[in-house]
Formats: structure tokens, sequence, C-alpha cells
């Protein structure tokens, strides 16, 4: 990696950090203080703040990709390990929940690009057996990508308030440890015991290419 490069990475970990501790308001100069570089050298690396924002956005992105698609391709030891590690990820998690908290286009965009990654990777899983095909894989993608987003977006604290990101990481291995069996028994065991609601709602459906 380049200078650029490793200069470009150490100041979105550090914005990271400061906007999931303060919001995405967060001044820069704190930022830039958390780097233990200039303001101005951001300014100079991304442009702006929307800039900086939307590399944040990429970063992030690009974790969960990488960390999701090795659990839903078979590898079960990396969800050990990620939660082992939750320190590592309590920036990523709490910037990406300021950023929905803030709401907009640019949230809707960042939920967008998760539904991407989560099709591609879920598309991943179905490859190497350890996920079941779906009917539509990316409305499957959407529906739990919500699903997970909103769950955590309802134990924020309020836009205004701060995000204690030392206790981030507690709260993250208690939250995980809480849902993980029963979101595991969830995707593992079917909730209904036959499929009469969904061949029900399937008689209704238009063929495909058809009109009702």
């Amino acid at each position: 990696m380049s200078d650029r490069g490793r200069t470009d990475e150490h100041i979105l970990r550090a914005a990271l950090a400061r906007f999931a501790v303060e919001g995405l308001r967060a001044p820069l100069r704190r930022v830039a203080e958390d780097a233990g570089v200039s303001a101005g050298l951001i300014i100079h690396h991304f442009g702006t703040r929307d800039a900086l924002l939307a590399a944040c956005d990429a970063h992030a992105l690009e974790i969960a990709r990488r960390e999701k698609t090795k659990v839903v391709t078979g590898d079960s030891a990396a969800l050990l390990t990620q939660l082992a590690q939750a320190e590592e990820y309590a920036p990523v998690v709490g910037y990406v929940l300021r950023r929905l908290q803030a709401g907009g286009p640019l949230a809707q965009q960042l939920v967008g690009d998760f539904v991407d990654d989560a099709a591609a990777y879920l598309a991943a899983g179905e490859e190497t057996g350890t996920i079941s095909p779906s009917r539509d894989p990316k409305a499957r993608a959407q529906v739990l990508t919500e699903m997970a987003l909103g769950a955590l977006v309802l134990q924020l604290p309020g836009d205004a308030d701060p995000l204690d990101l030392e206790d981030l990481p507690r709260w993250m291995r208690d939250y995980s440890t809480k849902i993980l069996l029963p979101v595991l028994e969830l995707y593992t065991q079917p909730l209904l015991t036959d499929a009469t609601l969904l061949e029900a709602v399937l008689a209704e459906q238009p063929p495909e290419g058809g009109t009702p």
C-alpha cells in the first residue's frame, strides 16, 4: 500500500470512530486530531465532508462484505471470530448506525448498497451449498438487510446524544449473544410447520410475464 493509501486508511478509521461517537456532524478538526493529521490534509485527500462520508460508506461496506462472505460460504469459525473481535468492528457498526439514524438519500443509498452486497454473498452461499435458493434473491436480501439494520437502529441513543464507543464492543457482544441462537434457529428451522400460507400467496400471483 502506498503512503497515500496508508494515510487515507488511517483517516478513515479515525473518521468512522469519531462519526460513530458524535454523529455525522462531528467537526473535521476532531477527526484530524484523532488521526494525527491536519484538517487541511483531510480536505486535500477527500475534498469535502460528503466525500469523506462516502469513503466511510465504502469502507464499511467492504468490511461487511468480506466478513459476511466468510460466514455464509461455510466458515463457521468466522462467526465466532467476529464475536470475539467485537472491539475491531465497533467503530464500523457505530458509524453505520449513525448514518441510518441521519436518514435521507445517502442513508437510503447505503441501505441499497448493503442489499446489493447481501444478495451477492447469499448467492455465494448458494454456490457452496450453505444457503437455500430463493424465488426472489433480491427481495430476500432486502428483507434480511432491513430486519438486521432496523433491529440495530432501535438500540441507538438519540441523534444528539453521544455514543459510547468504549462501551459499544460490550454492547455488541451482549446483543449478538442474545440474538444468535433465535436467529440461527429461525434461519435453520422453518417457523411455519407447512407451506399453506406461501402456496396461497403464490396462487394469487400473476404468471411470470403475465397480468393478474
